[in-house]
């Protein structure tokens, strides 16, 4: 359903914007549309791994900042209405926080983030095709699907289908073919090199 908003809004008039009813939103082509809200376990592993992530940043003076729920404007064209979607997990350049602390605008990923992590829920369609090719087309490094209740399809987790973590890695402007993860697998991350965690331990966190 889209909210009946007229005229269009650009991203930052977006940021802005209050129906009132405490809803969550995305911006499609100028319009707000609302979100489901998401599962307990969804947002336990959502907070949980944004937390664990930023620890690992400070704890080894990576240049990253982990911050859930943020807006990410889409790359549009000329005369195009903008378009933004609401990431789980967005990890930012520290040095671009830093500037949005300087500012009065509200966080959100103004320009392409270093990644992107997405929880899949029901609609996993748009985590593995939609989603995929707008980060790909604005130029996020690293994309992470993380699919703990294995609602994705055979295709993208296999068969029989198990929880998956799927990672695309940014390579002369496209994605490279997703490297899976699954049970003890140790996660293989450009952003994280250090990272220790393994598939089942992530999942665990929405325990």
């Amino acid at each position: 359903m889209y909210a009946p908003i007229t005229p269009s809004l650009t991203f930052e008039e977006f940021l802005t914007w209050d129906d009132g009813s405490g809803r969550s939103f995305e911006l499609i082509k100028g319009i707000p549309v609302p979100l489901s809200e998401p599962n307990a376990n969804h947002e336990d592993l959502i907070e949980r791994l944004c937390a664990y992530l930023e620890a690992h940043s400070l704890q080894l003076d990576l240049p990253y900042v982990s911050r859930q729920s943020k807006q990410v404007r889409l790359k549009t064209e000329p005369g195009e209405k903008e378009t933004s979607r609401k990431a789980d997990i967005v990890i930012f350049d520290k040095a671009e926080w830093q500037r949005m602390k300087g500012i009065s605008s509200s966080a959100a990923a103004y320009v392409a983030p270093p990644g992107v992590i997405e929880v899949v829920s029901n609609n996993w369609k748009d985590d593995y095709l939609t989603k995929l090719a707008e980060y790909e087309d604005l130029g996020v490094l690293e994309y992470i699907i993380v699919d703990y209740a294995a609602f994705g399809g055979i295709r993208f987790i296999g068969s029989p289908k198990q929880p998956t973590i799927t990672i695309y890695q940014l390579e002369n402007g496209e994605y490279l073919p997703g490297k899976v993860f699954r049970g003890h697998d140790r996660i293989e991350s450009r952003l994280f090199p250090d990272l220790s965690l393994t598939a089942q331990e992530i999942f665990e966190m929405s325990l």
